[in-house]
């Protein structure tokens, strides 16, 4: 007798399946626009609004929806466009112990929620974390009217990157959990603690360490190069055109400028941004290599 063809899914997704069946869960794919799961998760992907009253936001894509997992444990829910179940990838989602809630949309209602160029064949809602207090002590990245959610999210992958923890938005910062911003930072938002709709200004005035203003070329400001970064810093980063605010600005402990050997006046936001980051970063491990070593005792 001829052997029965294999199975085209995966192991993992095979176990998925089996252990779903043995729950009794219901496997059906969710068709229709007026189910109430599709409703909200559309609702949410498009709206700020939805998003903000609800505390939940849109991982759009199985890599924000893999970093959520794996940083901060199972999402709200998880949403599987019913043609990618075969798909090795999506069997290695479901597998992952952060799989809990997990519904099988119909193609047609991932396309209408992703705002991909390439709709996302899967999504999460996801709980909006509560920040924690930030240290007054501890170095931190604040955004002061940042209007650009790609610059914004950048900033956010460029801190994390940089090993900075806490990052403090103003109210007119671009919403830091929008889908646009998740995409940007590339999973950065489950290392960082983002606070927001803050007073800058209140925060720089009570702020332990030294403050980091960018300020722009020309203005007598002195070099970031020539600043001691070793101890605790706020790097504070403004607005695309206005940059900070001129209150701001004057409270700020250091008023530094990049310089720029080429005929261009400026760099963006977020261009600005990583580079005060990293000169943060090459300070410490030129100080961290200079240490002398610890003797035993």
């Amino acid at each position: 007798m001829a052997a029965k063809p294999r199975q085209c899914w995966s192991f993992p997704v095979w176990r998925y399946v089996w252990s779903r069946e043995k729950r009794g869960d219901d496997m059906k794919t969710i068709r229709s626009r007026d189910n109430a799961f599709a409703k909200q998760l559309i609702a949410l992907a498009h709206s700020s609004r939805e998003r903000r009253k609800a505390r939940l936001t849109v991982l759009d894509g199985i890599h924000l929806v893999r970093a959520y997992m794996e940083a901060l444990g199972a999402p709200h829910a998880i949403a599987i466009a019913e043609s990618a179940l075969g798909r090795e990838e999506v069997a290695g989602l479901l597998a992952h112990p952060a799989a809990t809630t997990v519904n099988v949309l119909a193609d047609a209602l991932m396309v209408e929620a992703s705002s991909l160029d390439s709709p996302a064949f899967v999504m999460a809602m996801a709980t909006t974390p509560d920040p924690l207090p930030i240290d007054a002590s501890a170095s931190v990245l604040v955004l002061e009217d940042l209007q650009d959610p790609g610059n914004v999210g950048s900033l956010l992958r460029s801190a994390a990157a940089a090993g900075i923890r806490d990052v403090l938005l103003s109210k007119t910062t671009a919403f830091a959990w929008s889908p646009k911003v998740l995409r940007a930072a590339q999973g950065a938002h489950f290392l960082l603690n983002i606070v927001e709709g803050e007073d800058v200004l209140s925060f720089v005035r009570t702020y332990r360490g030294q403050s980091l203003a960018l300020a722009p070329l020309g203005d007598g400001s002195a070099s970031l190069y020539a600043q001691d970064l070793s101890g605790a810093t706020a790097i504070l980063i403004g607005n695309e055109g206005a940059g900070l605010s001129t209150d701001v600005m004057r409270a700020a402990t250091l008023r530094v400028t990049i310089p720029m050997p080429g005929r261009i006046e400026s760099l963006n936001a977020a261009a600005a941004g990583a580079i005060c980051l990293f000169e943060l970063v090459r300070q410490r491990a030129a100080f961290a290599d200079r240490a002398p070593p610890v003797t035993p005792t």
